[in-house]
């Protein structure tokens, strides 16, 4: 019996009572491969010492103090960290709990900017299908998710939605890479006509989408064509970095890779690695600027903004990844967890495609090859392996849905920076059992 409200009402889970390296142990005796980062949270896997070492400094001498009424030294020196490596112009930086509340930030930042300006009108936002940006009214408005976004339809606010860059789905087989990346953006300037580019506030999109399509990367020059639309009409670009961003694609921001600046950048998972919950929105100059020198001012704040725990914390991580060249550790290792999981999964001839970047990585799962035919949504194939994957004391992030919402599976493959081969090679032989056993129950 349990007097928690779990996020899986009814599940029976085991309790989780320590952690090392890329392991979890749980009070069942048994210890889980995290190939996960739970949902790519973990950059430097669970124990490390720096950084409960910063987390206990930093509690010895003050926890928390409201910002309200005080700054404080960690917030500050991870603020000047994160401002001093952005791919974005003169930035500032705001500390939250977590990828939602960034998300929220952000929006209403963008909404702001534009009031600022005089430019009431614009109030209309476009995501992308099959996207998430998170589970609270303002971002879950924005994402593209028809099972997440069902029960709350009549709650949510207006949002204008485009097809994802997804060429395993959307590219024409005469098309070259370059032209769908192009024909996939211009999809974004054909809804603000649509729209009126008078009334469109912002665009918001993964540079490397994580959750809900399974490391899905876009086709070059998709992003570069982004920008400039977005330039063209005054609209902002928010680049949602939550899952993707923080070293996890082998760059501290994602998009660094695809060669734009956006005007704001969410994160949250990696930035603290799970050491303590904490989130960021990075706002270019202009729009900072432009907000405090507007005629009214920008009314938001969470009681936790800038922990100062929470910000020790992630500053840690970020100095430990960049100090231990870690970075440079993902792009090493990219090439050999997608080799060693063609091997291991490639007999199973039920890969459609394996895709992502750096340590984020998505597997997915089809019946026909040749056709791309997925598995039927009422066979629940990712829950299934989800189930068989922890029997195999592994953990991974599958989910369903990337096909058009509600068909298609796939599994999110997302370890600590710190993995080496040897851990790898063990997340791709214990994937294929479970995918093993799986099919084999369904055959």
């Amino acid at each position: 019996m349990t007097s928690i409200f779990h996020r899986s009402p009814g599940a029976s889970l085991p309790t989780a009572i320590g952690g090392q390296g890329v392991w979890l142990e749980a009070s069942n005796g048994r210890r889980y491969l995290d190939a996960s980062g739970g949902a790519a949270v973990s950059a430097l896997g669970h124990g490390h010492p720096r950084v409960i070492e910063a987390i206990r400094e930093q509690a010895s001498k003050m926890a928390f103090a409201h910002t309200a009424f005080f700054t404080n030294e960690p917030s500050e020196q991870l603020a000047e960290f994160l401002a001093n490596r952005a791919p974005i112009n003169a930035p500032r930086v705001m500390f939250c709990s977590g990828g939602s509340e960034a998300t929220e930030a952000a929006l209403k930042l963008a909404r702001a900017y534009h009031v600022a300006r005089g430019e009431p009108s614009r109030s209309v936002f476009i995501s992308r299908n099959q996207s998430y940006h998170g589970a609270t009214i303002g971002a879950l408005s924005v994402s593209g998710n028809p099972g997440r976004r069902a029960p709350y339809l009549d709650i949510l606010a207006p949002c204008r939605f485009i097809d994802p860059c997804y060429a395993y789905r959307h590219q024409y087989a005469d098309e070259t890479p370059e032209a769908y990346g192009r024909r996939a953006a211009d999809k974004l300037e054909a809804e603000i006509l649509a729209a009126g580019p008078e009334n469109v506030a912002a665009f918001i999109a993964e540079p490397v989408v994580g959750a809900t399509l399974g490391a899905v990367t876009a086709a070059p020059g998709y992003f570069q064509r982004i920008s400039e639309i977005c330039r063209t009409y005054g609209v902002l670009f928010i680049a949602d970095e939550v899952m993707c961003g923080m070293g996890r694609t082998g760059s501290l921001f994602a998009v660094e890779q695809e060669n734009v600046r956006p005007d704001i950048i969410t994160m949250a998972k990696g930035l603290g690695g799970g050491y303590q919950p904490i989130g960021a929105v990075l706002a270019s100059g202009e729009v900072y600027d432009a907000i405090v020198s507007g005629p009214g001012y920008f009314e938001h704040g969470h009681t936790y903004i800038g922990h100062a725990t929470a910000c020790a914390a992630a500053l840690a991580v970020q100095r430990t990844i960049e100090e231990e060249s870690l970075l440079e550790h993902i792009l090493e290792l990219h090439p050999v967890l997608v080799d060693l999981l063609h091997q291991a999964l490639g007999p199973t001839g039920m890969i459609g495609e394996i895709r992502g970047r750096g340590l984020l990585i998505g597997v997915e799962l089809v019946r026909d090859t040749a056709t791309k035919t997925p598995f039927p949504p009422e066979m629940k194939l990712a829950a299934a392996i989800k189930k068989a994957a922890m029997a195999q004391d592994l953990i991974v992030y599958p989910n369903s849905g990337c096909v058009d919402g509600r068909s298609g599976d796939h599994i999110l493959i997302a370890p600590p920076y710190i993995a080496e081969r040897s851990d790898l090679e063990q997340v791709a032989s214990r994937l294929a059992r479970a995918i093993s056993t799986v099919l084999a129950e369904v055959a």
